[in-house]
C-alpha cells in the first residue's frame, strides 16, 4: 500500500486523507496493483475525464481530481480528443485542465494516461483528416499532450483506437470490405520506441482493440526487440461483457493489464434513464452519443439489474462497479462523474463485494438478456 501518496495534498482534504489512511491500514480503501509488465503501481479505480470542459468547468474538475486523490486514487486518464462530443471548439480542453491541476502536484506520485486519437473518426481539426499512427502525427500529438499536461513525461500513452479498420463503438461485425490502407505494427511500435527512449512516454498502452491486435502488437514487439504494450482499455459493464470471450484469454497470455472503461455504460446502470431522460444527463444533452445503450433490451437488462441490487440493498451504481471490479481480468476500473457526488459514490464502491448468490443472479439477467449494448 503506497500511503505516502497522501502526504502532498491540499490542507483542507487532510480530514478525509486521514480517515482514508485508518481503512487502508485496517484493510480496507483503494488497493494497488501492477499494471501489466510495467513497473506502474496504479490504484483500482482510475479518474476518468471525459466530461472535463464540457459537462464540468475547471473549478468541478479539480474539485473532482482532489476528491479523488484524497481517497487515493493515484491514476487519471484523459486523451488528446477530450471532452465528449469531441468539437473543434473544445478539443485539448481536458488536458488543459489537468495540466493546470497537475503542475501544483508532486508529478512521481500521479500516474497520468492519456490516448493519441487515430483515423476512424472524423476529427479533421486533429493535426487534419490523415491522422495515421505514424511517426508525423503521433510526434506532434505527444508533443502537444505534454504542453497541455504541463509534465515532462506521460506515464501511460495509449492508441485511442486502432490505426487499421476495425468494428468499434457499438459496431459488432467484422467487414472486410471496409479495410483500408494502414501503418504496419512494425512501424507504430518504433515510433513509440523512439519516444520511449527520448523520456517523453513511459509506458504503451492499446485501446478498443481486438485478440488478433493485441496478440500482433505483442508479437511484433518481441521480434523485433520493440517495447512491448502494457495494457489495454476497452468498454466492458453488465451490459457488454464480450470481453470476457477473446480478450480476456489474449490479455492474460500476453501479460497485460486491463482498464474497463464506461462500466456503468454510459450511466444506464445507475437507472436514472428507466422513467425517461433526466434534464442534465450525458444522453439527454447528446442525442447522437452512447448509442451502444440505446439498443434493444437494455432497458429491460437494467431494470432487471436494477431489481438484483434492490434485492440486497445496493446501490445500483455501486454494485456495477464491483461487478467489474472483482472480474478476474481486470486490472482497474476507469469512472467518470459530472459531479462531486456521483464521483464520491462511485469511490465508495471500493467497499464493496458482491458474494456468490449476487454474482449468480448477475449472470442470470446475463443469460436472460446476453450482452444488449455490445
Amino acid at each position: 500500500m503506497n500511503l505516502p501518496i497522501l502526504t502532498w495534498l491540499q490542507t483542507d482534504l487532510i480530514s478525509v486523507q486521514r480517515e482514508w489512511m485508518l481503512e487502508s491500514v485496517t484493510g480496507k480503501g483503494m488497493r494497488y496493483s501492477q499494471l501489466g509488465s510495467s513497473e506502474l503501481r496504479v490504484s483500482e479505480i482510475c479518474l476518468g475525464t471525459m466530461t472535463f470542459g464540457q459537462q464540468n468547468t475547471i473549478e468541478e474538475a479539480h474539485r473532482q481530481l482532489d476528491c479523488a486523490v484524497a481517497f487515493g486514487v493515484n491514476f487519471i486518464d484523459a486523451a488528446e480528443m477530450y471532452p465528449v462530443p469531441p468539437r473543434e471548439e473544445t478539443h485539448g480542453r481536458t488536458e488543459e485542465y489537468i495540466g493546470q491541476w497537475l503542475a501544483k502536484q508532486q508529478r512521481d506520485k500521479l500516474v497520468v494516461a492519456t490516448k493519441v486519437a487515430g483515423p476512424a473518426r472524423s476529427m479533421a481539426w486533429i493535426r487534419g483528416k490523415d491522422r495515421k499512427i505514424d511517426r508525423r502525427n503521433v510526434g506532434e500529438a505527444v508533443s502537444q499532450s505534454l504542453r497541455r499536461l504541463q509534465t515532462d513525461y506521460i506515464d501511460l500513452y495509449q492508441i485511442h483506437w486502432p490505426d487499421r479498420y476495425v468494428p468499434s463503438f457499438g459496431q459488432t461485425v467484422y467487414d472486410p470490405t471496409q479495410e483500408r490502407d494502414t501503418v504496419p505494427v512494425a512501424e507504430q511500435l518504433a515510433v513509440f520506441g523512439d519516444l520511449i527512449k527520448a523520456g517523453k512516454i513511459r509506458y504503451l498502452g492499446l485501446s478498443n482493440e481486438t485478440p488478433w491486435g493485441v496478440c500482433e502488437f505483442c508479437k511484433q514487439a518481441e521480434l523485433l526487440g520493440l517495447p512491448k504494450v502494457v495494457s489495454v482499455q476497452n468498454a466492458y459493464n453488465l451490459l457488454n461483457r464480450v470481453f470476457e470471450v477473446g480478450m480476456a484469454e489474449a490479455c492474460r497470455r500476453e501479460g497485460l493489464g486491463v482498464l474497463a472503461y464506461s462500466p456503468l455504460g454510459f450511466g444506464t446502470l445507475t437507472g436514472k434513464y428507466l422513467q425517461g431522460q433526466p434534464d442534465m444527463a450525458r444522453m439527454s444533452l447528446f442525442s447522437n452519443f452512447g448509442l451502444r445503450y440505446r439498443k434493444p433490451n437494455v432497458p429491460e437488462a437494467v431494470a432487471a439489474y436494477v431489481g438484483v441490487a434492490g434485492k440486497y440493498g445496493l446501490e445500483p451504481a455501486q454494485m456495477a462497479l464491483a461487478f467489474v471490479r472483482q472480474r478476474w481480468f481486470v486490472t482497474n476500473t476507469i469512472v467518470g462523474a459530472t459531479s462531486l457526488e456521483q464521483l464520491q459514490e462511485n469511490l465508495a464502491s471500493v467497499e464493496v463485494v458482491l458474494d456468490k448468490e449476487i454474482l449468480a443472479e448477475l449472470d442470470a439477467v446475463q443469460a436472460r438478456y446476453p450482452n444488449p449494448a455490445p
